[in-house]
């Protein structure tokens, strides 16, 4: 092997390779973000456009407490997803087809998640009925008794016990890009189709959330 590295390029030749390189990583970074874009496009149903159009409707009002929320911009149809009740009865979210829903996962673990209880709890209390439930599934993995102490000990009663030990519901959620940390939220309409999602806590007894859900339960309600 020689002593000397080999020479450099010849200064006339170094800005098309640097131009080539430059082109080279913005195509890699234009199919990295198609990529992701099919990816959150995953599950597409054209069946969900009202989902879609709803989102659009009440955008506007996703400011203040809930101005981190995400509102669905292309046609997506939740997977099934499928956890136990109190009495280890098995669920799946379509068990609520008819219904709007604010699926959330939470876990003890989790700090924001318990700060964040005790507004799902008092958002289940105002709106939930016949048109609007919360679904809040809990993910712990070890003591099945920890949520459920939880919950008592906070006095959160008007929410319904929901747990999947195996967290399944959260990798489900994340294969479509639906969930990237704790807590996560999921508005999704009476077909299973996403509305909005938020990454994160948020004051859902709030006057903006009340406005907000309402909105998206009766879109004829949408900016009253």
């Amino acid at each position: 092997m020689p002593d000397n590295p080999s020479p450099l390029p010849a200064p006339g030749r170094r800005l098309p390779v640097a131009i080539g390189a430059v082109v080279a990583a913005g195509l890699i970074g234009l199919g990295g973000y198609y990529a992701l874009g099919l990816k959150r496009g995953a599950g597409g149903d054209a069946a969900c456009m009202p989902a879609v159009e709803t989102a659009k409707r009440i955008a506007p009002l996703a400011h203040g407490e809930v101005a981190a929320v995400t509102m669905a911009s292309a046609p997506l149809r939740l997977p099934d997803l499928a956890f136990e009740d109190a009495a280890g009865k098995p669920r799946k979210l379509s068990d609520w087809r008819g219904k709007t829903v604010l699926l959330n996962l939470w876990a003890t673990w989790c700090v924001p998640c318990r700060k964040e209880m005790p507004a799902l709890d008092e958002l289940q209390g105002k709106l939930g009925g016949k048109d609007f439930e919360v679904v809040a599934v809990n993910i712990d993995t070890r003591d099945p008794e920890k949520p459920k102490n939880f919950l008592k000990e906070a006095n959160l009663t008007k929410l319904g016990y929901f747990a999947d030990q195996k967290a399944k519901v959260f990798q489900d959620l994340k294969s479509i890009g639906r969930a990237l940390g704790m807590p996560t939220s999921v508005l999704v309409d009476a077909q299973g189709c996403e509305i909005g999602t938020i990454a994160g806590p948020a004051e859902w007894a709030s006057e903006d959330a009340i406005k907000l859900i309402r909105a998206a339960v009766k879109p004829a309600a949408a900016g009253s």
